[in-house]
């Protein structure tokens, strides 16, 4: 699917003044529109995003009951109990909190609820393990919102909470000291998508202001707020814009030990038998770390320990202070990653196999799948790698205790949160975002809530949700891309949710090189477009199996592709990362052999 170019009278002129203002060429002038960006002052803005950017954090509703709490606790030297979820939201949230907070107050620990013992969110044993120990104020972070009745118990028990969740609230606001959620509907609070550890910084922010600490102390956590945000996929847009630009610098120039060995093992080399060489380790690359390393390096890694061990092991590490120490819980971590690969590799073929085997669930507009004997910890990754396969709203559902927990998956476009709503009466609790859902219930319902949660998802989805499509920005020439073009580009990042890395099209694309095959399942070729003075090296994640054998040097392609820089020996070259390939059948052109690559000026 392609995004029409604009050609609205007022979309034109904009792109004229870009053009003329920012001296870009049309094309990048063009993308910044369909961005938002119309005029100097807004591109200013979202090039050179400033932390004098972030807003008020007294204007989200119960800041000032929340600050108030928490200095008296201060104040009289209380013991405040960090607690956190075991995603990597949760323990980025615990270690940010914790971290910065273990500066100014000693009477301070964490918690972070056991997956399979204690489940999603704030529990009754959490609570009591803080009576028992003295705590009298709990700081919960991503999760709380629809904890009623535990913060309830707690009061009762002469624990307070102060609540930092960024999931949609139900009916009833938990009794706490203070309930900061910019999804409260009586919250004014101008950007709603923070995650949890945003709320949570937006907590110490205004804590420094209170009480005249220099926010120059806060800024070198915001390496754990760009984690949150890759990982917890929020739109990048706004105050989380701000946010992941300062935090991915800070991560370049100066990351704290545990990010720094967690990447330096995430791209570790391996023996023949796939074992990390430890002696050896590969050091980071000079290419800057982007929102892309993060979700697919340093995020399931941090997630791998809730889901194999406990959550805590990630926050230990998020925490260290040295580097030998980092190095040898990111290992351990690492274990545990590998650990969860293999599990998530074994469900995912069972859960595949189950659909094969089944002609209703073939064809039905949604995916609801239970196994008793699935591991919890990996379930919603295995959501995820359904939906690769079968494209529609997903929930798989394991066995844990005496109830029936489960994840739930979406398509773009359709809100699975609200659908499990509708499917409440047969859930014990639920929660959630638009995209990604956590739910339990008894296991007498699951064949009712599977028929009911169909009937919900054929009622409101649309059928072009049910078909992944490819958004293009663009058609482009290869005469377009040179340094300037790519240097620009990159300035539109951090890329992610709603400012999407954008993806070009171009038409007459001829081989000019020999096809390699990586690994069995990628692609790595040197493409050239017809009358073009330009040739780049493109290549194709998992795209072998399908195209390796059909690819020849005399006929003509469509390629749909992102453009990113190749840093290989020291060299950085322009290099075309293939979204999809299609084949067309008019007359080859002379091609000149003698054709140069570009490269990045």
């Amino acid at each position: 699917m392609t995004k029409p170019f604009p050609d609205a009278p007022a979309q034109r002129a904009a792109i004229e003044t870009l053009t003329h203002e920012l001296k870009v060429s049309p094309f990048l002038a063009s993308l910044l529109v369909q961005r938002g960006v119309s005029g100097y002052e807004e591109a200013r803005v979202f090039f050179r995003p400033e932390i004098g950017h972030l807003h008020d954090p007294f204007a989200m509703r119960d800041m000032d009951r929340a600050i108030t709490r928490l200095t008296m606790a201060m104040v009289r030297q209380e013991k405040i109990l960090v607690y956190g979820d075991y995603d990597v939201d949760g323990t980025t949230s615990v270690a940010l909190f914790y971290g910065f907070m273990k500066t100014l107050h000693p009477h301070l620990d964490y918690y972070i609820p056991d997956r399979y013992a204690e489940g999603y969110g704030i529990s009754q044993a959490g609570v009591r393990w803080a009576a028992d120990n003295g705590f009298t104020l709990i700081v919960a972070l991503d999760c709380g919102i629809k904890s009623i009745d535990c913060v309830a118990e707690a009061k009762a028990l002469g624990v307070d909470f102060i609540i930092c969740d960024h999931h949609r609230p139900g009916t009833e606001i938990p009794d706490a000291a203070a309930v900061l959620d910019p999804k409260r509907v009586d919250c004014a609070y101008p950007y709603k998508e923070l995650t949890g550890c945003g709320v949570g910084f937006k907590l110490l922010q205004a804590l420094c202001i209170f009480n005249g600490i220099p926010l120059e102390q806060l800024y070198p956590f915001l390496d754990l707020v760009v984690v949150s945000i890759a990982s917890d996929i929020v739109p990048i847009t706004g105050e989380n814009r701000v946010l992941a630009y300062y935090g991915l610098r800070c991560l370049n120039e100066q990351a704290r030990p545990g990010l720094r060995a967690l990447i330096k093992v995430a791209n570790a080399k391996k023996d023949e038998s796939g074992n990390l060489i430890t002696d050896s380790r590969a050091t980071p690359s000079t290419r800057q770390l982007d929102i892309n390393d993060l979700v697919f390096k340093v995020g399931p890694r941090i997630n791998a320990a809730g889901r194999i061990k406990h959550a805590k092991e990630a926050v230990r590490l998020l925490l260290a202070d040295d580097d030998t120490e980092a190095d040898r819980f990111a290992l351990e971590i690492n274990t545990h990653n590998v650990n969860r690969q293999k599990f998530d590799s074994g469900t995912t073929q069972q859960a595949l196999a189950m659909i094969e085997a089944d002609e209703w669930l073939k064809n039905a507009k949604s995916t609801v799948l239970f196994d008793a004997s699935w591991h919890k910890g990996v379930i919603g990754i295995v959501a995820s790698r359904c939906i690769e396969h079968y494209y529609r709203p997903t929930v798989i559902l394991t066995q844990s205790n005496e109830k029936v927990a489960g994840s739930a998956r979406s398509v773009p476009g359709f809100d699975v949160y609200e659908a499990i709503e509708e499917c409440a009466d047969l859930l014990e609790q639920f929660g959630g975002h638009t995209f990604a859902a956590g739910l339990t219930l008894k296991p007498e319902n699951v064949s009712a809530f599977r028929q009911k949660f169909e009937t919900v998802v054929s009622g409101r989805i649309q059928e072009e949700m049910l078909t992944p499509l490819i958004e293009i920005d663009m058609p482009l020439d290869f005469d377009q891309i040179d340094g300037k073009f790519v240097r620009i580009l990159k300035q539109m990042g951090p890329f992610g949710p709603h400012n999407l890395q954008p993806v070009f099209c171009t038409e007459q694309v001829y081989l000019c090189g020999p096809v390699q095959t990586m690994q069995q399942k990628h692609l790595k070729f040197w493409v050239r477009q017809a009358n073009s003075a330009y040739k780049f090296q493109a290549i194709g994640f998992n795209m072998a199996p399908q195209w390796a054998d059909r690819l020849y040097h005399d006929e003509p392609l469509s390629i749909c592709y992102q453009i990113e820089e190749n840093h290989f020996n020291g060299q950085v070259s322009i290099q075309l990362v293939l979204k999809d390939i299609r084949c067309v059948d008019p007359t080859p052109p002379t091609l000149d052999s003698t054709q140069q690559p570009n490269a990045v000026a």
